[in-house]
Parts: structure tokens; C-alpha cells; sequence
């Protein structure tokens, strides 16, 4: 291919490119973006190049289009929110060969990668909306695409529940109304700031699945995610005795003073520190004690009102927002990891542990029945943050008690845990990853094992781009995850020591044993 004006270096790549067999198209490619783009940065050349891969788009196969479109697309960010700028006008003025490639390509991963190209221009919605009409798109694919060419209402703005897509998110009126609130409290600047995080983050998924699906030359697999079960909140949080929770007296402390607890049917209590910490429905809460003077029942009132809010949001994530986030961060839209492999995992690598048994971020209890059928139940306590999420897994596993705590302080004495399972968590804290680790090492006695899974960033630098654009809530400057050598130093620096770390695509499966 001869392009006259463009750049040397970029006609060059760009030959090396569209010259390249068909199963060696990551190395020229990989040559290609390096030369321009750099985890959101561009060179000078990236400018220049811009009209002459528009104008390669009608010269290459289906799927070379779709690495250049992909290719397009995050060239078109590098100066979002700005729309005025001279690189994301270069982009745009390619969005009439855009919208009549869409229209005639047979390869499902270009139409992703055409769909996340062209939710970056809002100033052409009528015209790409109408374009893509025909097509037989999913709703999760079409809902993103239509909030990427949204533009934001000031006065009555919709942020949030956008991520994985908007469609999978059905609100009931309480959740509806919870979403007002809090978006009625924003300044103008936050709103702002708000609606940026959020399309980006649709950028963010829609270029992760795209790119997926064109270095793989096939498209993702569906996800069947079915319908949210709301029928087990018809039913309420069983109870348990605080006593329940004295059968690991041994292992459990106040994470004020780190002295022992006492328990009766109704409270627990540390006595050195005069605290007494709540306790309703099976879940003992040891994130704030009330200290002497402070009725008791008052604050377990509270505790069961916090039970209320909003509990569907762990049925939500067990059946919408886990596999989605599982595509995402170990580039799983081929299915390389299924649930049941998932399963398999923690029951082989705990079936031989004795002792107390920690569910770590235990979530709405996916894992957690896991681990019960494993080691039975009479030795499993479940922790984790989260009330929304606890009040589910006490509906689901009525038998399983429930702490409230952090995973950066523990609340175990040293070296009194048999196992610690920590799945699909490490990654919600990631600047205290390090920390959360030297917690369970702590926790863990001499041959006590750790079974854990995270994620790890893509080699590749599109790919990690894509993982990083995702903005929740909970970590607004970005999505963060692991290199293999942070975790292995973690675990070295904790005491433990590995027995096995593997994992297809971007998983990172663990098991390591507690040191003498």
C-alpha cells in the first residue's frame, strides 16, 4: 500500500500492517500504536497519521479494520472531554467511512470495534444512530453506544449505572429515588466531573470487549446472566445468637484493643475497652463499637436499618456486574475461566485445611457456600464490609455467621486461622493490597493456607488501557489491578509461601501456605 502524504514512518508501519499474514498482525500492529499513542499520550506523529488509517480502513480486510478502528478510538480520547481539539477532529472527520463500513461488515468483532469508535461523537448521534438502526445489536453493545453519544443535561443529569451497561440496570423505585438523592446534591462541578468518569468508563468497556474480540478474531461469548432473583429479599435476615459467635473466642478479638471478647444471646462485648459492638441478624458488626453510655439497642436499630438499604445491589453483582468484571479484568469473553472451574479451585486447594476458616470479603456469599461444602460450616465465619451484600449471604446461608470489618485490620489474634479464602477481592483495595495481605499472613497459623484470586494487568498496552478506564465509585481516579511481581513480593513479605499461581488470560489464581 502507497500512501503519498503521509508521514515515511507511519506509511511504512502502516504497509508493515496491512502487508502482515493474518496470524502475525500483533507485532506490526503493536509497532504501529507505539509510534503514536502511549497509555493516553500521543507522539507528533499521531496526528498525521490519523487521515491515512481512516483512509486504510477501505484497503484492509475486516480484520485489520477492526485493530485500526480500535486504534482510532483511543486516539479520539487522548484529549477527552475536549471536542475542539485538532487530533479528535482528524478522528472525527472519518465518521461517514465509519458508519458505511458498519453497514457492510460481515465480522462481528469489527462491528464492536466500529460501535466503540463511534460512541465517541456526539455532534453526529442522529446521524450514527440511524446508521446503526438496522442492525441486530445486543442490548448491552447498543446502550453503551447510545450513552457514549449522550450529552449531558445539567439540569436534570443521569449519572451512574452505566457500568458494564446501561441496560442491565432496572431500578426499583427505592433505588431510583437512593440515585436522586445523591445526584441532586452535586454541584455543577461534580456533575461534570460525574458524567466524564462515566463515559469514560463506557469507553472503557466497550474498547476492552472490542479489542477482545479482534485480537481473537472471534466474537465474546455471551453472558447469561438471566434475571435478578429479588424473591430472596421477600424473605427476611435470619437471626443467630451472639453465642454462635463465641465458638471462635479463641480467634476473634477486638480490633480496638485486640483483647478478647465476651458473648451472650444478645451482645458482644470487650470488656478492657468497654465497648460493646452490635449485633443483629447473624452479622456482628466490629467496625464501630458503642462504648459505655451509649444504649446498646440504639445502635443495633441502626444496624438493622443499614440492613435494609439497598441489599439488592449484592444479587446485582453476583448476577450482572461479577461476570462483566470478570470479562473486563481477565479479559474472559471466551469463557476461559467457567464458575464451576472457579469452584473447583477452592475445594481442591481446601479440602485438607483444619481449623477455623475465614471467608475474606466474602461479598453476597458466592464463595462462601463454596467453602461451606467444603469445609463445613460449623467452622466458616464470613467477613466483609459491606451490610448490602452481608444481608444477602445471611439469606442465602442461614447457618454461616457474619462479621463486619476491614481486611486491613483483622479481627483475629495472631496465628489462629486454619485457611483464609480471599476471592475476587483484592483488587477492591488496591493501594492496601500489600496490607491486606500481611493481615492474613498474620492471622494464618504455622501450615494454614491462603486461597485467594485477583487479576493482573494485560501485557499488551491497549488492553491494560481499557482495564484502567473504568471509574467506580469506589476509586473515581481509575481502575487499578497487579503485576505478578507485586503479589509475589507480598506474599514472600507476609510469610507465605507459594504452592501454586496460575491462570488463563489476566486471572491470577493462588494458594500459598503460612510459614513457620
Amino acid at each position: 500500500m502507497t500512501v503519498d502524504t503521509t508521514h515515511p514512518i507511519v506509511a511504512e508501519l502502516l504497509t508493515s500492517f496491512s502487508t502482515a499474514t493474518s496470524d502475525a498482525l500483533e507485532r506490526p500492529y503493536r509497532r504501529l500504536v507505539d509510534a503514536l499513542w502511549d497509555q493516553g499520550d500521543v507522539t507528533t506523529l499521531a496526528l498525521p497519521a490519523a487521515p491515512a488509517i481512516i483512509a486504510s480502513l477501505d484497503t484492509v480486510d475486516e480484520g485489520r479494520a477492526g485493530y485500526l478502528a480500535i486504534l482510532l478510538g483511543v486516539l479520539a480520547e487522548v484529549e477527552f472531554p475536549d471536542t475542539d481539539g485538532e487530533l479528535y477532529a482528524a478522528v472525527r472527520a472519518g465518521v461517514g467511512s465509519y458508519v458505511n463500513l458498519i453497514g457492510t461488515a460481515t465480522d462481528a468483532p469489527l462491528v464492536l470495534a466500529l460501535l466503540y469508535l463511534l460512541g465517541h461523537f456526539p455532534g453526529d448521534r442522529e446521524f450514527i444512530t440511524a446508521a446503526v438502526a438496522e442492525l441486530d445489536l445486543a442490548d448491552d453493545d447498543r446502550t453503551r453506544l447510545e450513552r457514549g453519544l449522550s450529552v449531558l443535561d445539567l439540569e436534570r443529569p443521569d449519572l451512574g449505572r452505566v457500568w458494564p451497561a446501561p441496560s442491565v440496570w432496572a431500578l426499583q423505585s427505592d433505588e431510583a429515588d437512593y440515585d436522586r438523592s445523591w445526584i441532586d446534591d452535586l454541584g455543577p462541578s461534580q456533575v461534570i466531573t460525574n458524567w466524564d468518569n462515566d463515559t469514560r468508563t463506557v469507553y472503557g468497556f466497550a474498547g476492552a470487549k472490542a479489542y477482545w474480540a479482534v485480537r481473537n478474531s472471534t466474537a465474546p461469548s455471551p453472558v447469561d446472566t438471566g434475571p435478578v432473583d429479588f424473591s430472596l429479599l421477600d424473605s427476611s435476615v435470619p437471626d443467630l445468637p451472639g453465642t454462635v459467635f463465641g465458638k471462635y473466642s479463641t480467634a476473634l478479638r477486638c480490633p480496638t484493643c485486640y483483647a478478647s471478647l465476651s458473648y451472650s444471646d444478645t451482645t458482644v462485648r470487650c470488656s478492657p475497652c468497654a465497648t460493646t459492638y452490635p449485633l443483629a441478624n447473624g452479622i456482628l458488626d466490629l467496625s464501630a463499637g458503642v462504648r459505655d453510655g451509649v444504649p446498646a439497642d440504639d445502635d443495633t436499630a441502626d444496624l438493622l436499618q443499614r440492613l435494609s438499604e439497598l441489599p439488592s445491589m449484592g444479587l446485582y453483582y453476583e448476577a450482572k456486574l461479577r461476570p462483566a468484571y470478570l470479562n473486563l479484568s481477565g479479559t474472559n469473553w471466551g469463557t476461559a475461566v467457567a464458575p464451576s472451574d472457579e469452584d473447583n479451585y477452592i475445594a481442591t486447594q481446601l479440602s485438607d485445611t483444619n481449623g477455623t476458616v475465614l471467608d475474606l470479603a466474602a461479598g453476597a456469599g458466592r464463595w462462601t457456600g463454596v467453602v461451606a461444602k467444603t469445609v463445613g460450616v460449623d467452622r466458616l465465619v464470613a467477613l466483609d464490609m459491606g451490610l448490602p451484600m452481608l444481608s444477602v449471604l445471611r439469606r442465602r446461608l442461614p447457618e454461616v455467621p457474619a462479621v463486619r470489618a476491614t481486611a486491613l485490620n483483622l479481627p483475629f489474634s495472631d496465628a489462629t486461622l486454619g485457611a483464609v479464602n480471599c476471592w475476587n477481592a483484592l483488587q477492591a483495595f488496591p493501594e492496601d493490597a500489600a496490607e491486606a495481605i500481611a493481615e492474613m499472613g498474620r492471622v494464618l497459623r504455622p501450615g494454614g493456607k491462603l486461597t485467594m484470586m485477583t487479576f493482573r494487568w494485560d501485557t499488551d498496552p491497549v488492553g491494560r488501557y481499557f482495564q484502567a478506564c473504568q471509574f467506580f465509585p469506589s476509586r473515581p481516579e481509575g481502575h487499578l489491578l497487579f503485576d505478578l511481581e507485586q503479589l509475589q513480593r507480598w506474599l514472600a513479605d507476609a510469610g507465605l509461601g507459594l504452592i501454586d499461581l496460575s491462570g488463563p488470560g489476566t486471572f491470577v489464581f493462588i494458594t500459598a501456605e503460612r510459614q513457620d
